[in-house]
């Protein structure tokens, strides 16, 4: 199980090198992109915030992390990941260090944003190490490993962070999380090998432009499905769903962080479960993309209804928003799949900028159209506020999952390898570009 220049090695040792060390970066970065939302209560109390502040104040983590990408991206790919990783890590740490001691809007935001840029290579990063070792065939189905391990620590960020407040405050949660980032860095400068490639291969990678990912045909039908409801997936879930239990629903913030928690844990298995189901389809000749499109027609579904604002349904809905949110994570595989092994570091980093750009619009757009409508005086937006949010939302994921319905109206006689659907592996483009990534140095 090894990817095409980098030795063979045993599935327990690409594994423990290699999947975990990377991995655990990933589980840093969703805990920490989430976990405004169950310190919601605690930060409005420490600080002078408005909500539109902690909107914009944790979309910032967006905002930063996907400034960053074409730079990583381009690092990734020239450095290697090990090298690369470590080094924002360390960023990361600082970032998470001075939000632990920020006692304004400014410092928050700031420290935030430090905070985003540090752990805008962490997906990457684990992509890009795992696309150099092992197989083309097994990518979906490690990813979705991958995306579970993320869906871990979003999980982490719930109910574990809660209980943890019964033994420190927020700043210590976040001093916590600083030494964490550091000892992940370690681990991975330890533990992962350098991902070695002939020289000639990588030189071609580094004079193919990222604009060249933009350009291909599959990376812009793949887009054209999936980024809109990516985007939602990330910016919804990252503060507003908790926010639309308390106001909506009447939970309570013990009660919000329970369906959040379970929320996540439905990440975990929905990304597990996607990935041998996209596998289990490839068996049959349903490719990713038309597997991506059902889930996302039913993720529309969800929006739907929770903009229909049925309290008793809220619970169920809200977890099931973020089941479905999963199949989101198949456009990674899809571009990894399509394009050469020498431009996956690129190809994640130009799916990241645009995945969170939006999801930065989305979260700060849902804030603002919340902010239509007055405070009640118990500090509530009304219902009718997320009916409409939600429903900006669903409207603006349908053309996109219609243009993909007529096109494969228009296609249904023509084999998807034969119209250049997405989805599979393309041979010649791998063979173009066999050499992976620059060794770590």
């Amino acid at each position: 199980m090894h990817g095409a220049g980098t030795p063979s090695r045993s599935g327990v040792a690409v594994f423990c090198l290699v999947f975990l060390p990377f991995a655990l970066g990933h589980y840093l970065s969703c805990l920490l992109r989430g976990v405004n939302a169950v310190l919601m209560t605690e930060l409005l109390a420490s600080v002078a915030l408005t909500p539109a502040q902690l909107g914009l104040l944790t979309s910032a983590f967006f905002l930063a992390f996907a400034l960053v990408q074409l730079p990583v991206g381009m690092a990734l790919d020239r450095h290697g990941p090990r090298t690369v990783q470590v080094w924002l890590l360390a960023l990361a740490a600082v970032g998470v260090w001075l939000f632990s001691r920020g006692h304004s809007f400014a410092e928050l935001m700031w420290a935030r944003a430090i905070m985003g840029a540090g752990l805008g290579g962490c997906f990457m990063a684990a992509v890009k190490a795992i696309s150099c070792a092992i197989a083309p065939a097994r990518l979906p189905s490690v990813h979705g490993y991958l995306i579970a391990v993320g869906g871990l620590g979003a999980a982490t960020a719930t109910m574990p962070v809660k209980l943890a407040l019964h033994y420190t405050d927020w700043r210590g949660v976040f001093l916590g999380l600083a030494l964490a980032a550091l000892a992940i860095g370690c681990l991975i400068r330890l533990l992962s090998p350098a991902l070695p490639a002939p020289a000639a291969a990588a030189g071609k990678a580094g004079k193919v432009s990222v604009w060249s990912v933009y350009r291909d045909a599959a990376f812009r039908r793949t887009i054209a499905l999936i980024l809109l409801p990516h985007t939602v997936f990330f910016g919804v879930q990252g503060l507003w769903i908790g926010r639309w239990l308390a106001d909506v629903g009447g939970l309570s913030d013990d009660n919000v962080a329970y369906l959040l928690y379970l929320g996540m844990a439905a990440v975990i298995f929905g990304a597990i479960g996607m990935g041998m189901l996209t596998e289990w389809a490839a068996r049959r000749g349903i490719t990713p993309m038309r597997l991506a499109a059902a889930g996302i027609a039913l993720f529309i579904a969800v929006q739907l209804g929770m903009a229909c604002n049925s309290v008793p349904s809220l619970p169920l809905l809200s977890v099931l928003f973020t089941l479905l949110g999963t199949v989101t994570g198949l456009e990674y595989a899809i571009v990894a799949q399509s394009m050469p092994a020498s431009l996956t570091g690129r190809a994640a980093t130009c799916l990241n900028l645009l995945i969170f750009t939006g999801a930065f619009l989305v979260q700060a757009g849902f804030g603002l159209i919340l902010g239509c409508w007055p405070l009640n005086s118990q500090q509530q937006y009304p219902p009718q506020a997320y009916q409409v949010a939600f429903g900006v939302l669903a409207a603006l994921q349908l053309p996109g999952l219609a243009l993909f319905v007529m096109r494969r109206g228009r296609t249904a006689s023509t084999a998807p390898a034969a119209n250049g659907e997405p989805g599979y592996a393309r041979p010649s483009l791998r063979e173009s570009g066999q050499g992976n990534a620059a060794p770590d140095r």
